[in-house]
């Protein structure tokens, strides 16, 4: 799983029917800090993230699970909000 943040929605009209209700969100990924690394992706949301919310999401196959047994087309799914990250760093320097 990764991190992200949510900084946008998608609206699409024409789009596969198994998508329609499901929303999609604009996530960018961070790191541990929050800070940005690369670039947007488009995920669709599992559990009812807003905008500003730090999340974390699943790519690839492992992202259809959340509707299981039924099939969606996505390769990102946004599958839970964060409420609070503790880092610990080491003293590598």
């Amino acid at each position: 799983m990764m991190l992200a943040r949510v900084i946008g929605r998608v609206w699409a009209t024409a789009k596969n029917e198994s998508l329609d209700g499901q929303k999609m969100l604009v996530l960018q990924p961070v790191d541990a800090r929050g800070r940005a690394t690369g670039r947007p992706v488009v995920a669709l949301d599992a559990v009812g993230a807003g905008a500003g919310e730090l999340v974390y999401y699943c790519r690839g196959y492992e992202s259809s699970f959340p509707w299981l047994p039924g099939e969606m087309p996505t390769d990102f799914s946004v599958v839970g909000i964060i409420d609070q990250i503790d880092t610990a760093v080491t003293g590598d320097g």
